[in-house]
């Protein structure tokens, strides 16, 4: 039987672009996002997929868009979003936008689980295409 993991490459194959990474993570893009999805054993029989989508870098970091990424985290319904400051001088302030979404995957048919982590991946570009737009 395949790990989570390897069910989390068969599954995006032929559906989304899949880069492999050195510590057995998978990244696919998606409507201008990017995602890390990796297995992460809790404890026993508990194994989380653990997804991290980068929706936004290098916005102008402006009350605009701290206003913006706070209604959309309080309007999100998968997951964590997060404004991560990044200073580049002491006149320009930038900031990345981050959607972090953790849950159980064992029990999940593959369809399940490629219909759910779609649903998170698209909930991340509305955030984007609202943010950029």
């Amino acid at each position: 039987m395949p790990s989570l993991q390897e069910r989390l490459d068969s599954i995006f194959r032929d559906v989304l672009p899949v880069e492999h990474e050195s510590d057995g993570a998978i990244t696919v893009h998606h409507d201008g996002t990017f995602a890390s999805l990796r297995v992460v054993n809790i404890a026993e029989d508990l194994d989380l997929v653990s997804l991290t989508q980068i929706v936004a870098w290098d916005l102008p970091l402006t009350k605009k868009i701290s206003d913006r990424v706070a209604k959309q985290a309080h309007d999100s319904n998968f997951g964590t979003v997060t404004l991560v400051e990044k200073d580049r001088g002491k006149t320009r302030k930038t900031a990345d936008v981050m959607q972090r979404y953790n849950f159980p995957g064992a029990g999940l048919t593959d369809d399940a689980l490629r219909t759910l982590i779609l649903l998170v991946l698209d909930a991340g570009a509305q955030l984007r295409h609202a943010l950029v737009s």
